[in-house]
């Protein structure tokens, strides 16, 4: 049974930075592909951030500069660490993951694309 467990979800003040974390189970977490995904009242997911297997980042254009992807696969954790947070990062954070061949740059910021998602960490954002 995959289970993506989200983490370290917080309210903070315009400014801070957070460390989001998403441990993997039931998968080889190598041969993934992963991404993370933010939903805010009233609108839609749109993709943050996301590391192909190759170790390819790719961001939107909200978080170039302030946040990073990263992941441990022998931990079998995903992270996102984000700095100088703004109100309007606030939303429900979840990550998701979709196994891919070797090397592939394959991970675009489309929800739907992935196979497995969590259940999402909250991040609230203050000004």
């Amino acid at each position: 049974q995959v289970q993506l467990v989200e983490s370290g979800g917080a309210s903070v003040q315009a400014g801070g930075s957070l460390r989001l974390s998403c441990v993997a189970s039931g998968i080889t977490f190598s041969r993934y592909s992963m991404g993370w995904f933010r939903q805010a009242p009233g609108k839609e997911s749109e993709g943050v951030a996301s590391i192909a297997r190759s170790g390819k980042t790719t961001y939107a254009a909200s978080a170039k500069g302030r946040f990073a992807i990263s992941k441990d696969d022998a931990k079998n954790t995903l992270y996102l660490v984000m700095n100088n947070l703004k109100p309007e990062d606030t939303g429900l954070y979840d990550c998701a993951a979709r196994a891919v061949p070797p090397q592939s740059d394959w991970a675009p910021l489309a929800r739907d694309e992935y196979a497995y998602w969590g259940r999402g960490t909250q991040v609230n954002v203050s000004s």
